[in-house]
């Protein structure tokens, strides 16, 4: 490619499109159950850890910010830190996510004020997903 900008660009595209894409494969799935009450607590997950990732959205920008800056002065040890330093916050991010999942996971749940056996269906869904929490900030970090 020899677009500079595009280069650095799609793996950023193709980043931002892939948390709400898990939702949708998620959605496709539940929709072949016998039951419309999987559909809708797959649904609310989603719609959480849509929320939840995107909020952590400032990993992803601001690690391709710093790595753009430190690029442009070519300082390889600046980028390379800025990176480090990026993954660990992530990680760390992601280590609270899963120490306070139940409480997290309750009270998410709770929001979009569903039927209590939505709700279930959706916190069952939600503790399994969290642990992809770590994966996803990390690669929030990776792909900037």
């Amino acid at each position: 490619m020899k677009n500079p900008i595009l280069r650095l660009a799609i793996p950023n595209i193709i980043s931002n499109i892939s948390v709400p894409l898990v939702g949708i494969v998620d959605l496709a799935l539940m929709g072949h159950m016998d039951s419309e009450l999987h559909l809708n607590a797959v649904a609310i997950g989603a719609s959480i850890f849509s929320f939840i990732y995107l909020s952590f959205g400032f990993l992803r920008m601001s690690t391709t910010g710093f790595v753009a800056q430190a690029f442009g002065e070519k300082n390889q040890q600046n980028m390379w830190l800025t990176f480090q330093r990026s993954l660990v916050l992530g990680f760390a991010i992601a280590f609270l996510l899963l120490v306070f999942q139940i409480p997290i996971g309750q009270i998410a749940v709770q929001l979009p004020g569903a039927q209590p056996e939505v709700n279930a269906e959706a916190l069952k869904y939600f503790h399994i997903r969290i642990f992809a929490a770590p994966a996803t900030l990390g690669l929030y970090s990776i792909m900037a």
